[in-house]
């Protein structure tokens, strides 16, 4: 395939835009090469401007479920639009997605709108400050929950030590408040608790990890922090930004079995459409104004236009909720179908998937947490990335993300998928 075009587009928008890109990943910084730009796109399928079709498994990040351009959705905007695109006042349709998402989701009685995930993530740490009047949180390595300076921290010099700033800007005295700790290592957790008792309002987690590749906690570790938290006064935050409404109506709440105290969401809830979101039991979000003391704004929040797309969106899975399932065995059917192919080429690897994520990493080692996702080989996984682009798939362009299934996918794109898979190796 010919990318001409998208390399032009490239060249020009690095002129004008930091890096040629509004988002890091974008720039394909980790697989080299210049980014593709999309045209269009329907369904499954991404038409870049070179003209190329691509099969589609990133769908936006996680929110395009249904796949591009999903009609009921499209028209749902189009319709709001034409009545206006933002007022700065309440309306209606933000109290019907409020009131579907509480009967969707369990354990939340109330849910405040934002306008992306990492706006989500920020409010609600500072909610769960003010609502335990402690200042420390616990993270996880390789969990990304936004660029708010409370996340951008990496790893101190010990297990129990402070991190410190990975980007210039965020300052010591912000890092100090951020505590990092390994993906399913329990005794870490508990460690640092002991450590700084009666300091940390909570413990953040993506409870099934999408931004080192997918990763999946061992019921020992995902009980094991709700017991934690419950017995320390922690609250626990779900960050559900990726898995929410993606795994099940319930999300990762639903599908483990475990009650956050605080759920974080994005992505599907706004259909495609900026959009993010928090929740709580009452008697926490009662701490957010107007109603209590810890502040958080936006002028478009509540926006009209994303909250009819994330309307429609939940709507349609909350009516079809076999569309899950749909997703799992599709996704299992690719599972399949590129475990066959690289054992017989005898390439080392390892894949992770739950529900509709899934990914693959180019090492023998199991993949559990971040340390572990570093391991894979990354020379092979860019020509694995490159020959699949060139075969017209595309993936994450990133060795640490989760590839995001839609349904509109069919099982030839599968069969496709798996067919170059082999042709790349």
């Amino acid at each position: 395939m010919i990318y001409k075009r998208s390399s032009a587009l490239f060249a020009e928008a690095k002129k004008y835009i930091p890096g040629g890109v509004n988002s890091p990943v974008r720039a394909f910084k980790a697989v080299g090469g210049d980014p593709i730009f999309v045209k269009e796109a329907k369904g499954a399928y991404l038409y870049d401007e070179d003209g190329n079709r691509l099969i589609d498994y990133i769908a936006s990040w996680g929110p395009l479920i249904l796949g591009h351009a999903f009609e009921p959705v499209i028209n749902a905007v189009i319709d709001k639009a034409r009545k206006g695109t933002s007022f700065g006042m309440p309306t209606e349709i933000e109290t019907e997605l409020a009131k579907l998402t509480v009967s969707m989701v369990p354990n939340i009685d109330k849910i405040r709108f934002v306008n992306s995930g990492t706006e989500a993530c920020m409010s609600a740490v500072r909610l769960a400050r003010g609502y335990t009047g402690k200042d420390k949180i616990i993270k996880f390595a390789g969990c990304y929950h936004g660029h708010s300076d409370s996340f951008l921290i990496q790893a101190g010099s010990g297990a129990v030590t402070f991190g410190s700033p990975n980007s210039p800007g965020v300052t010591q005295g912000t890092a100090k408040d951020t505590l990092l700790a390994e993906y399913n290592d329990l005794t870490g957790v508990q460690n640092l608790v002991s450590a700084n008792k009666e300091e940390i309002a909570a413990i953040i987690i993506e409870p099934i990890a999408g931004n080192m590749g997918c990763i999946i906690p061992t019921d020992e570790f995902i009980n094991g922090l709700r017991e934690l938290c419950t017995k320390e006064g922690i609250l626990l935050l779900f960050d559900e930004v990726m898995t929410g409404f993606r795994l099940g109506k319930g999300g990762a709440q639903e599908a483990l079995g475990i009650d956050a105290d605080i759920v974080m969401f994005g992505k599907v809830i706004g259909g495609g459409l900026p959009v993010g979101a928090f929740a709580a039991r009452e008697e926490i979000m009662n701490h957010l104004a107007p109603d209590g003391p810890v502040y958080q704004a936006g002028t478009l929040s509540g926006n009209p236009l994303a909250m009819s797309a994330g309307l429609a969106m939940l709507t349609e899975l909350n009516n079809k909720p076999e569309v899950f399932q749909s997703l799992a065995d599709k996704t299992e059917y690719l599972h399949k179908g590129i475990v066959e192919v690289l054992a017989k080429k005898g390439v080392p690897y390892q894949i992770n998937r739950y529900g509709s994520m899934i990914s693959v990493h180019f090492t023998d080692e199991p993949v559990v947490d971040f340390t572990s996702a570093a391991k894979g080989n990354n020379d092979t996984f860019k020509k694995y990335f490159h020959g699949m682009l060139q075969k017209g798939i595309y993936l994450p362009p990133s060795a640490f993300e989760s590839y995001f299934l839609n349904d509109a996918i069919s099982y030839t794109d599968l069969d496709e998928t798996i067919a170059a898979v082999k042709s790349v190796f």
